[in-house]
C-alpha cells in the first residue's frame, strides 16, 4: 500500500492567528482550510423578509401550516452561508449501523444544543439561546432565549421547558437515579430559575466558571435531546413540557400510565416515559433540531425530515435547512460502509470511514464523484486501551490492574510506531494520550512520551519485580492464585472504528514478547456499553476525542460518568453522587484527580488550564489508560463529500464537543 505522508505545521486555533497547515511536496490537498459560515449578530444585517422551502409553502397554502413569519422566532439565528445562498431540496444519504448507533444521529441534530462553538472549537457561539452571561463571581449563568421560538409541533419553547426538565425530569430519582457533576459546583448542587418567559438562570453556591462552556459541550447539560435517551439518562437541560407532562404520574395516574405502558409493550411508566422522551424511537416527540425523526432507528432506514419550525435563517431570509431530509441506510458493519462510500453511495460520511483505505478512496474519487477530506485533531489518542479500575469479578486481574507498574509495563511493551504505520499511515503522533503541546491544557511535549516509548527489556523486568515471574511452556506469565495462564480480555465495540479489532490483535501479538496473553472480545455497541456500565469488562479500546478540553470532556480520560465510563463504573458512581453511591477509589492518585477536577469549575480559565496540566501529569504517570497514537484524523476526521454538495468547509473541528458533522453546519449545505 502506498504511504501518504503529511507534514502539518500548525498555528493552532488557540492562537489569534487561527489555524493553518501545509502539505508536503506531493501536495495531496487532503487537509483543507479551517472555515465555517458566519453567525450574524449585527441588527443591520438581519433579513426583513422570509422565505421557505417549496414543500412548506405548499402546506401553508393548504392551511396546514402557519406562514413562515409566524413559525420563526422574532430573533432567529441568522447564518451567512459559507460560500453562497443555497437551494432547497434533496436527501442527504448516509450510513448507520443499527439501533446501537444513536450517536450517529445525535451529531446531525446538534442544532438543539443550548450553545455551540466557533469553527476552532474554542470560542462559544449562540445556538438555541441567542446569548448568555455569567456573573462576576461565577455563581450565576443566564441564558437568553429567542422570543417566539417554537417546538417542531408549533408549541412555544420557553424557560418553562428548562424548569420542567429540572423539577420533573432531573430531580425524579426514578428517571435520573444519579445526578450529574455538571449541575454542581464545589460539591453542592445548583438550581434552575425562571426569570421570565425568555430568560433562565442557573445558580450555584460556589463559583461555576465552567458552566457556560458545559452548555456547549457534549456532557449532561450541553447534549440537547440526545441526552434524553433510553440508557437511563435524564439530562439535556430542557424538555418539551407540553408533551412529556402527560406521561408523568404527577399529571396523570399510576394506573393510567401502567395501562398505557403495557399497551405499548413496556413494563411500567418509567420505561414508557423513557421511550416517549427518546428522539430516536418516538416519532411524536417534539424537537428543536433542524431535522425531525420520522422513521425510527430500529428500522432498515433511519429517516429525518425538515423541521418546519426550525429557528435559523440565512442572510437572505430563507429558513434553514436547505436539505429536505436525512436518510441513514443500515449497513451490516463498517467494512460495508467503506465499500459503499468508495462507490459514491453517500453524500457526506465521516463516521466509520477507515483511514487505512485512503489510497483506495483517492483512486476511486473521480468514479464515485466525491472528495476525500482529512480533518486533523488535537487529542492525544485516536485509540487508547483503558483499564477498568473498579473491576472486581476476578480478584487476580483486579490486583494487577491496581498495580501501577503492571499498567506501565503493558504500555512500554507496545510498538506504537508499528501501529502508527499500519493504521494511521504514519499520520499519527505516537504517545501517551496527552493532547498536543500547543493546547493550553497540555502538560508539555515531554509527557507525550512518558511511559509510552517501546522498551521490552524494562517491561519484562518490571513484571518480574512485581511478582509475575512464573511462566508456562509457551512463555506466558502465570497467575499467582491458581497457576493458570494470566489472560487479559479487551472488549471492542464493533461499530465504532473499523480498525480497532486489528489494532488490538497487533497489540496482543506485541504483548506475547513480555509473556502477557490477551484476548479480543468483539461486541455489539449497546452490549459493549452495558458491560462497561456494570463493570463487567476488563479492558477496552476507545479514543479520547475531545479530551484536549479536559473539563468539558473528562469521560474518556477519567471515571466520572456512570452512564458512559469505561474506566470504572463503580468509581464513576461514587464521584457523580459525591460518595453516596458506588465505590470509593482505593488509589490516592485518583482521589487527588477527583479533587482537582471538582475544583476546576470554580476557577477562571487561566487557573483551570494549570489545574488541567496537573491532572494530565497524574493521569499519564498513573497509566489508567494506555495511549497509542493521536493528533490525527481519527474516527471522525476522514470525510467523504459528494461533489454535488456545496457550502462544505475544507476542514472542520473534529473534537467530541464540536459534534462533527454539525461543526460543518449541515443546515446550510445544499445540492446543486
Amino acid at each position: 500500500m502506498k504511504h501518504i505522508w503529511l507534514i502539518a505545521a500548525f498555528l493552532l486555533p488557540w492562537s489569534t492567528a487561527g489555524l493553518a497547515q501545509k502539505i508536503d511536496a506531493r501536495q495531496t490537498g487532503l487537509v483543507g482550510t479551517l472555515e465555517a459560515p458566519e453567525i450574524v449578530t449585527d441588527p443591520a444585517r438581519m433579513p426583513k423578509k422570509f422565505q421557505e422551502a417549496p414543500a412548506l409553502a405548499a402546506l401553508v397554502k393548504e392551511g396546514k401550516l402557519p406562514p413562515v413569519e409566524q413559525r420563526l422566532p422574532s430573533e432567529p439565528l441568522v447564518l451567512k452561508p459559507l460560500r453562497e445562498t443555497g437551494k432547497y431540496g434533496g436527501t442527504w444519504r448516509r450510513a448507520f449501523l443499527g439501533p446501537g448507533d444513536g450517536e450517529n444521529g445525535n451529531r446531525i441534530r446538534s442544532g438543539d444544543k443550548p450553545l455551540f462553538w466557533d469553527m476552532t472549537g474554542t470560542k462559544l457561539a449562540p445556538q438555541v439561546a441567542k446569548g448568555w452571561s455569567i456573573s462576576e463571581d461565577g455563581k450565576r449563568t443566564t441564558l437568553f432565549l429567542r422570543k417566539g421560538m417554537k417546538w417542531s409541533d408549533g408549541a412555544p419553547f420557553t424557560a418553562d421547558d428548562f424548569v420542567f426538565w429540572f423539577e420533573e425530569f432531573y430531580q425524579n430519582k426514578e428517571l435520573a437515579p444519579s445526578p450529574t457533576s455538571e449541575m454542581s459546583s464545589g460539591g453542592k448542587p445548583g438550581r434552575v430559575v425562571k426569570v421570565d418567559e425568555t430568560t433562565v438562570a442557573f445558580e450555584f453556591e460556589a463559583p461555576h466558571f465552567l458552566f457556560p462552556k458545559l452548555l456547549a459541550g457534549d456532557g449532561a447539560v450541553g447534549g440537547g435531546q440526545s441526552r434524553q435517551q433510553s440508557e437511563g439518562l435524564a439530562f439535556g437541560l430542557y424538555a418539551p413540557a407540553h408533551y412529556l407532562r402527560q406521561f408523568l404520574p404527577k399529571y396523570s395516574s399510576i394506573e393510567a400510565l401502567t395501562a398505557q405502558s403495557k399497551a405499548g409493550g413496556y413494563a411500567n411508566w418509567v420505561q414508557w416515559f423513557k421511550f416517549k422522551s427518546d428522539w430516536r424511537l418516538n416519532t411524536e416527540l417534539p424537537t428543536l433540531a433542524a431535522w425531525k425523526m420520522t422513521q425510527p432507528i430500529n428500522t432498515q432506514t433511519w429517516m429525518l425530515e425538515r423541521n418546519p419550525y426550525f429557528y435559523e435563517v440565512d442572510t437572505d431570509g430563507n429558513q434553514l435547512p436547505y436539505i429536505d431530509r436525512v436518510q441513514m441506510s443500515l449497513a451490516e458493519n463498517p467494512e460495508v460502509v467503506n465499500l459503499r462510500a468508495i462507490a459514491g453511495e453517500y453524500d457526506v460520511q465521516e463516521r466509520f470511514i477507515d483511514i487505512a483505505k485512503i489510497p483506495v478512496f483517492l483512486e476511486n474519487a473521480e468514479r464515485g464523484n466525491y472528495k476525500y477530506h482529512l480533518d486533523l485533531g488535537f487529542n492525544g489518542s485516536d485509540s487508547q486501551l483503558i483499564f477498568n479500575m473498579s473491576y472486581r469479578a476476578d480478584p487476580e486481574i483486579a490486583k494487577w490492574f491496581a498495580t501501577a507498574d503492571f499498567r506501565r509495563a503493558l504500555s512500554i511493551a507496545i510498538d506504537r510506531d508499528q501501529l502508527n504505520e499500519a493504521f494511521w499511515l504514519g499520520l499519527g503522533t505516537p504517545g501517551s494520550g496527552v493532547p498536543s503541546e500547543l493546547v493550553p491544557e497540555s502538560p508539555g511535549k515531554e509527557w507525550i512520551a512518558k511511559w509510552s516509548t517501546l522498551d521490552r527489556a524494562k517491561a519484562n523486568a518490571m513484571l518480574d519485580a512485581i511478582g509475575l515471574t512464573k511462566k508456562d511452556r509457551e512463555g506466558y506469565r502465570l497467575r499467582t492464585d491458581n497457576g493458570e495462564r494470566l489472560r487479559i480480555q479487551i472488549d471492542v465495540a464493533q461499530t465504532l472504528n473499523p480498525t480497532w479489532p486489528q489494532q488490538v490483535e497487533m497489540i496482543i501479538q506485541q504483548w506475547r514478547v513480555i509473556g502477557i496473553s490477551g484476548d479480543l472480545k468483539l461486541l455489539e455497541r449497546s452490549l459493549f456499553f452495558t458491560r462497561a456500565r456494570n463493570d463487567q469488562h476488563q479492558m477496552v479500546i476507545f479514543s479520547n476525542s475531545g479530551s484536549e478540553s479536559l473539563f468539558l470532556t473528562p469521560t474518556l480520560v477519567l471515571p466520572v460518568d456512570p452512564q458512559n465510563s469505561l474506566m470504572g463504573g463503580a468509581w464513576s458512581q461514587w464521584y457523580a453522587s459525591n460518595g453516596a453511591n458506588g465505590i470509593k477509589p482505593d488509589d490516592p492518585n485518583m482521589l487527588r484527580v477527583y479533587e482537582l477536577l471538582r475544583s476546576g469549575s470554580t476557577k477562571p480559565e487561566a487557573e483551570r488550564n494549570t489545574t488541567a496540566q496537573e491532572i494530565w501529569r497524574i493521569v499519564t504517570d498513573s497509566k489508567w489508560q494506555i495511549g497509542l497514537a493521536g493528533q490525527a484524523p481519527g474516527s471522525q476526521g476522514n470525510r467523504i463529500v459528494s461533489n454535488k454538495l456545496e457550502n462544505i468547509p475544507g476542514r472542520i473541528c473534529i473534537s467530541q464537543h464540536c459534534r462533527p458533522p454539525w461543526s460543518a453546519r449541515p443546515e446550510q449545505w445544499f445540492f446543486r
